[in-house]
């Protein structure tokens, strides 16, 4: 009866799943284990070469190469999804476990950025720069803008004041305001420059209001 006891509770330990297995390279069905198991056995010291950087990295020697990316993403600022590590020419899959193919203290393993990873990136970069480009192009007509906004409210005031200014003047500044408006529209902004050369539009529309509202003020 007790021996009975015993293998019932055994099987119960599988059924509730407080055993995992998984398949090994191989085709071999073992135990599986974490990080927890593996952090129990030795230490190596693996070389992992990434282009013309090398990074000695200590890890325990039952880690699968997924463990590794992990480790390494604090290295080479890499996610896991971005890398792919290759032992002995050939590239490993992130469930293989470093000593079942060999890789041993001291072993080299190379790192290479995933393709698509890296068009992503440069794709990106290309973005921000015409971002920047542009945040720089809409900065030099805002810099105008600030010049012509101030000669708007002066001649502001003194139609407010009750004296009328030259109409060549009022019109003359109009014209400027126009050609900064125009200058804006053959921008190609996206993101952050957009926005910044929306609120330069919005900002050169108004100007163009008040003076409109000084000329009607001024005639009369």
């Amino acid at each position: 009866m007790k021996r009975f006891s015993s293998s019932k509770r055994a099987v119960n330990n599988v059924v509730k799943g407080e055993i995992k297995w998984e398949l090994r390279p191989g085709g071999m069905l073992v135990q599986k284990r974490d990080m927890g198991d593996a952090s129990s056995g030795p230490i190596i010291k693996i070389k992992v070469s990434h282009g013309s950087f090398h990074h000695d990295i200590t890890v325990p020697a039952q880690s699968t190469f997924g463990d590794l990316k992990k480790v390494l993403v604090q290295e080479t600022g890499l996610e896991p999804k971005e890398q792919r590590l290759l032992f002995q020419g050939k590239e490993k899959d992130d469930e293989e476990c470093l000593h079942m193919v060999g890789v041993k203290d001291m072993s080299k393993v190379v790192l290479l950025e995933d393709p698509a990873s890296k068009e992503r990136k440069l794709e990106e970069m290309k973005r921000n720069q015409s971002v920047l480009k542009a945040c720089e192009e809409v900065a030099k007509v805002r810099a105008e803008v600030v010049q012509l906004s101030d000669k708007v409210n002066a001649l502001e005031g003194i139609v407010h004041g009750g004296t009328k200014v030259d109409e060549k003047e009022l019109l003359g500044l109009t014209e400027l305001l126009m050609v900064q408006l125009l200058q804006l529209d053959t921008i190609e902004a996206n993101g952050e420059a957009k926005v910044q050369r929306r609120a330069e539009v919005r900002r050169v529309q108004r100007l163009v209001d008040t003076l409109d509202n000084m000329k009607a003020r001024n005639s009369q």
